[in-house]
């Protein structure tokens, strides 16, 4: 009985002593996240160029050789996000994430319309409206209803070879995050 009562002591204050170092750790932690790296690249509404490179103190974005990614953080809460790219590239994918990290949404160039990266991002009220009145510029997009008010988007697009890197750099650049007006 005592073997009992000595191994349930040490277990709970083995429990413990792991409890009070993870709460401890979760702000060291919490600001590490890709929210967070996102914007050191810079400026909302805007896309950046993410690299494998890392800074000193920063955790690595997962990065693959054989692709070439660009992140824009938006703000929706005004007006929907809008996000065109144009161009004819072996593949891209694009997914949208909350402030989070969570992925709400994924569309590639073999399901968008008409292969282009043409996509808006609404809150559900912001959906209504658009779905009564759709402006010009929104007529071809493929419409995603998001809850949140804060998000991101991450294009990846596959480099084959090293001909493809200066049309994938191109369409990377050259892609839009604005507010939809």
């Amino acid at each position: 009985m005592g073997k009992l009562l000595r191994t349930l002591l040490f277990g709970l204050i083995g429990a413990g002593i792991i409890h009070i170092s993870v709460v401890l750790l979760v702000p060291h932690y919490s600001d590490r996240n890709a929210w967070s790296r996102i914007s050191a690249y810079g400026n909302d509404w805007q896309f950046h160029t993410v690299t494998g490179e890392t800074k000193p103190g920063t955790a690595r974005l997962a990065f693959d050789p054989l692709f070439q990614a660009a992140a824009c953080r938006f703000d929706i809460t005004d007006l929907p996000a809008h996000i065109t790219g144009v161009g004819t590239l072996p593949y891209w994918s694009i997914s949208v994430y909350n402030r989070q990290g969570e992925n709400i949404y994924s569309i590639n160039d073999r399901t968008a319309i008409a292969d282009q990266l043409d996509l808006v991002v609404a809150t559900p009220l912001q959906m209504i409206e658009l779905n009564k009145s759709k402006p010009l510029s929104a007529e071809n997009s493929v419409l995603i209803e998001a809850d949140m008010d804060e998000g991101f988007v991450v294009i990846r697009s596959f480099v084959p070879d090293e001909s493809w890197s200066e049309q994938v750099a191109s369409f990377l650049k050259n892609a839009n995050c604005s507010p939809l007006l």
